[in-house]
């Protein structure tokens, strides 16, 4: 049985201008005693989770500001299947050769590291602190440290004064990294209330201008041999992250940490959001749990076909039967119903169609 768990690390060098996340750039005095609480809660619970993971994925904030024996010392607490799926992310300007080979001696088996952009000035604007030169450096790392090519890519597009050339460049400097990554994310810019480019109209991106960039991004990197199966996520054949498929196919998962999510079966519960409360909680032998709610089967089914949308194995074709607003973006193939590229620019107006459709698939 497919079982996800995933650990949040809250702490970050600097926060970026877009960033909502629950991270903390002023505690890193915390790292040792968190760290202890979150190896403390797995063991707690592996118990009562449905077997051992087969995918565990720690995120943040910035996992790889977190010495790697502390990091360790959660992973080991954390039952793994025989070939579980173990990423960690990671800012380039952080990692090191030493660094990354404590990661694969402790299991790590994949890299996801937050490029964003290749260009020095799109990076400024989007409040990102690397260089181009260090992610080169850091793909120089991994391969020194056994991950050659295990790694995947994050890229945001749309920030303000990113040209397409710009783009152009990121995608192209992405894949031409020695050796290049085996799987890309391409998310469009957002704006996130409370966050400094909320409050900075003058940088919001562009409808027009995102649509122009998704489509150029799948052209480049489908022919470059990376699929998509998700709607930011393009992967070589055999490589699409499975944790992440977790999320998209209702699976179960614990999550492990201060604002993490977990889900089990419908129910779905979420963490206490700061560093402080969870640890306390922990060590006071509490649950860090701040609340949650349950779907009933309608509502699970519903939702089963928004997630399902957002894949390449899309949705049963009944639920979404052909009428003329939907030509152009949607395909349907056999028995699914499956967006085109374009369709997938104006995802939620077709889901928004899906879900008015009076064919609800069980």
């Amino acid at each position: 049985m497919a079982f996800g768990v995933y650990v949040h690390i809250p702490f970050c060098g600097h926060r970026c201008d877009y960033c909502a996340f629950a991270t903390w750039t002023d505690r890193h005095h915390l790292m040792a005693a968190y760290a202890a609480a979150c190896r403390d809660e797995a063991r707690r619970h592996a118990a009562t989770w449905p077997g051992p993971a087969t995918s565990v994925y720690v995120g943040g904030g910035t996992p790889s500001l977190l010495p790697p024996d502390l990091l360790a010392d959660v992973l080991d607490a954390i039952p793994r299947a025989p070939g579980a799926e173990t990423t960690v992310e990671c800012n380039p300007e952080t990692v090191s050769t030493s660094l990354l080979s404590a990661y694969r001696a402790g299991g790590v088996t994949r890299l996801s590291f937050g490029v964003q952009s290749l260009v020095p000035h799109v990076l400024a604007g989007l409040g990102r602190r690397h260089t181009p030169g260090q992610v080169e450096r850091a793909v120089a790392f991994a391969a020194e440290a056994g991950f050659a090519g295990r790694y995947s890519v994050d890229l945001i597009y749309g920030a303000a004064g990113e040209s397409k050339h710009d783009w152009a460049a990121s995608l192209d400097g992405v894949l031409g990294l020695d050796p290049p990554p085996l799987h890309v994310s391409a998310y469009a810019l957002t704006v996130e209330p409370g966050t400094p480019l909320a409050r900075d109209r003058a940088r919001y991106p562009d409808d027009d201008d995102q649509a122009d960039k998704y489509l150029y991004a799948d052209r480049v990197l489908s022919s470059a041999g990376l699929e998509w199966y998700e709607l930011s996520n393009w992967a070589r054949p055999g490589h699409a992250c499975r944790h992440n498929q977790l999320y998209w196919s209702q699976g179960n998962y614990a999550g492990i940490g201060c604002a993490a999510h977990s889900h089990r079966d419908g129910r779905r519960w979420w963490n206490v959001r700061t560093p402080e409360r969870f640890i306390e909680a922990v060590a006071r032998g509490r649950s860090p749990v701040a609340g949650q709610e349950e779907l009933d089967e309608v509502g699970r089914a519903s939702e089963r076909l928004v997630l399902g949308l957002r894949t390449r194995d899309g949705v049963p074709a009944e639920a979404l039967p052909w009428a003329p607003e939907l030509e152009g973006l949607v395909s349907w193939e056999g028995t699914r119903a499956v967006l085109t590229s374009r369709g997938r620019i104006l995802a939620n107006e077709v889901a928004i169609r899906l879900e008015m459709s009076s064919a609800v698939v069980l």
